[in-house]
């Protein structure tokens, strides 16, 4: 995830993909009031508006994540972000177009096994092992601007992190 891969005006999923198709086959996007750990992250109290967006992801036509980003609503209500297509480059590079650059990003990797409705939704056996992931983006000023929160089959996924010590 990089600034040069939603810079130049494809997604993030672009390149985590490109042997593969890659869809996503629902997106809903809604204003909801902020609580609990998204309005911590976001800075915001409870019951501030967010703005969440919704999305399943299949691979190769296989459901293998779900995802919901929370923004303040102060910077994303009205703009593409709060649309169901946010256009080339995707919300990060909608953010930076607005002032909100993402400059630097955490993400808090765990590991459960499937739920119900998880089961459902990705279409995999209840009990199925998943990975959840919440990745927080901030600006050069350290203002969180997204929380995306993921749920990802393990089974189809190998998560690899690289960094410098």
């Amino acid at each position: 995830m990089s600034k040069e891969t939603w810079g130049s005006g494809r997604g993030v999923w672009d390149t985590e993909s490109e042997q593969r198709t890659l869809t996503v086959d629902a997106v809903s996007v809604t204003e909801e009031e902020a609580d609990g750990h998204v309005s911590i992250a976001l800075g915001l109290d409870d019951g501030d508006t967010i703005v969440v967006r919704r999305r399943r992801y299949l691979l190769d036509g296989r459901p293998v994540m779900a995802a919901t980003s929370s923004f303040p609503a102060a910077i994303a209500r009205d703009t593409p972000i709060a649309r169901d297509e946010t256009g080339p480059g995707g919300v990060y590079a909608r953010l930076a177009e607005l002032g909100h650059e993402p400059v630097h990003f955490r993400e808090d990797v765990r590991a459960r096994m499937s739920r119900a409705d998880d089961a459902e939704l990705l279409d995999v056996d209840g009990g199925a092992p998943l990975f959840t992931v919440v990745r927080t983006a901030f600006t050069a000023d350290g203002r969180a601007v997204e929380v995306n929160e993921m749920t990802l089959d393990a089974t189809a996924y190998v998560l690899r992190y690289e960094f410098d010590a």
